[in-house]
């Protein structure tokens, strides 16, 4: 599943081919994906130009001078530039033509992504909840300290729930975590303000360097395959349970916590 930093991947990678073009024609051949894709989506962004293109948590928001295009890959979404000449692939949903003739594709093809329509001024209740982003200032030791106190769940559990902060997906809790030294079971309720504020650090790193390894070159957008030209991930613990620890040797330890793979040190961890 595509995690934030490669949703920002995704957001750089396109954002130099479409921002400040005019719109030429939306074309749904699938409108069936995790929630049916706004039926007005065509009407109402043929002839818009598109003025931006921003990210809130794992969301893609495409500006333009009447409201936003609202999209999220889901499990296995994708977004690609080509162009009008470029043969269909099965699970090819949604083209976005330009007047230049660039075509934005959506392909998903376990359509757990979605698309919605935002009218200017309005909002989304998929988003009116979320959490802060991340990498913001809102985000530091001192929020996670006192949203925490008397939360009897798992830390791990805790910094994954989007109404907390956003974009801290499976992966990054695990090496954010692991970067602290906090063992992913310890209740949130009982870590103490000084290792709040060594997670929140770590949780800013670990998706700051993914985010810097995204190889958000413009041909990793153009394949003519269709791949999203995701980084190759350096883990240090997801992934490699039983192995050593990469500190201090000892094999690392793989549960299950809220039914999601976990590994952790129970030496560098406490």
């Amino acid at each position: 599943m595509p995690e934030l930093p490669e949703v920002e991947t995704t957001r750089r990678g396109i954002e130099p081919h479409i921002v400040g073009k005019a719109i030429k024609s939306v074309v749904v051949r699938q409108p069936s994906l995790r929630w049916p894709v706004s039926p007005e989506l065509s009407q109402v962004m043929t002839g818009n130009r598109v003025t931006g293109i921003s990210r809130r948590a794992k969301y893609l928001l495409f500006s333009t001078n009447t409201g936003r295009m609202m999209v999220h890959l889901g499990m296995s979404g994708s977004l690609r530039i080509t162009n009008g000449s470029t043969a269909l692939k099965k699970h090819d949903h949604i083209d976005i033509v330009f007047d230049d003739g660039t075509v934005l594709r959506y392909h998903d093809p376990r359509r757990f992504g979605s698309v919605f329509w935002i009218p200017e001024g309005s909002s989304h209740e998929l988003i009116d909840s979320l959490g802060p982003e991340p990498l913001s200032g809102e985000f530091n030791g001192r929020y996670l300290y006192e949203l925490s106190r008397r939360r009897k769940l798992a830390i791990k559990l805790f910094i994954m729930n989007s109404k907390v902060v956003v974009g801290v997906g499976n992966i990054y809790a695990n090496e954010a975590l692991h970067a602290a030294g906090i063992r992913p079971d310890r209740l949130a309720g009982r870590v103490s303000r000084a290792r709040y504020a060594t997670l929140s650090q770590e949780i800013k790193d670990v998706l700051t360097s993914a985010i810097s390894s995204g190889g958000t070159t413009l041909r990793d957008f153009v394949r003519e395959d269709g791949t999203p030209g995701y980084f190759k991930q350096s883990l240090l613990v997801y992934g490699r349970g039983n192995e050593p620890c990469l500190n201090c040797g000892r094999g690392l330890q793989e549960v299950k916590i809220g039914n999601r793979t976990t590994v952790f040190c129970t030496k560098c961890q406490r």
